[in-house]
């Protein structure tokens, strides 16, 4: 398994070198003693009560790229405190990322506090997820009913799934005059592969017309 060792400390005074040296030192032993490849050693100074950190974010980057499998942190501090290390711990749970420590000796412990305030945020993003996927049925299903006919709809969108980039101006005037919501337009359109926002829909839409009357001005 390829690991990731995370070191942190939370001021620049350089009183504080020694403890990053330390922290490096004993992961690299942790790393060796369960026979992990080191793919990366990350240390930075900056509070744990942030999330936005730069080694933090390029951790959970290559994470997200499969390109290792484990966090090496010397206690849950490093990782973050208060609600950042729970939003973090609960970003690599759902990447399937084992987190080990020097201080619980192998895989971290979490306090019954924290799984449960963990299952609560599952259990919102899981709600949340449906919320969405309603939405967008939801809108296929008024669109249909107005008269939009999907199988006809189909040529902006790359074969395999895959998406393109540009917005379907002409699926957005269509399903306008069909009286759906921008929000409707843009939850179909997701529906059909688009990756297209509300606020992306509504600025179209209006360039297009905008478009139209500059033209009838200057004839």
């Amino acid at each position: 398994m390829k690991a990731i060792i995370y070191c942190r400390v939370s001021t620049e005074k350089n009183t504080q070198d020694t403890s990053l040296k330390r922290q490096k030192e004993e992961l690299e032993n942790i790393a060796n003693h369960y026979r992990f490849d080191v793919l990366r050693i990350i240390e930075e100074r900056h509070s744990g009560f942030d999330v936005e950190r730069d080694g933090i974010v390029e951790a959970l980057a290559l994470f997200k790229e499969k390109q290792a499998d484990v966090l090496l942190i010397q206690d849950d501090t490093r990782l973050g405190r208060g609600h950042s290390k729970i939003a973090l711990i609960h970003e690599l749970r759902k990447m399937n990322i084992k987190v080990f420590t020097i201080q619980d000796h192998g895989e971290i412990f979490l306090s019954d506090a924290d799984l449960m305030v963990l299952e609560i945020l599952s259990s919102v993003e899981e709600f949340q997820n449906r919320i969405a996927k309603y939405k967008i049925s939801r809108g296929m299903e008024r669109a249909i009913k107005n008269g939009y006919e999907p199988h006809k709809n189909l040529s902006n969108i790359h074969l395999g799934g895959r998406e393109k980039k540009e917005v379907p101006i002409n699926e957005i005037i269509n399903l306008r005059k069909k009286n759906l919501t921008f929000q409707e337009i843009a939850a179909t359109l997701r529906g059909l592969g688009f990756d297209v926002s509300k606020a992306t829909v509504h600025r179209r839409y209006k360039e297009y017309y905008e478009e139209i009357d500059r033209h009838s001005t200057i004839q």
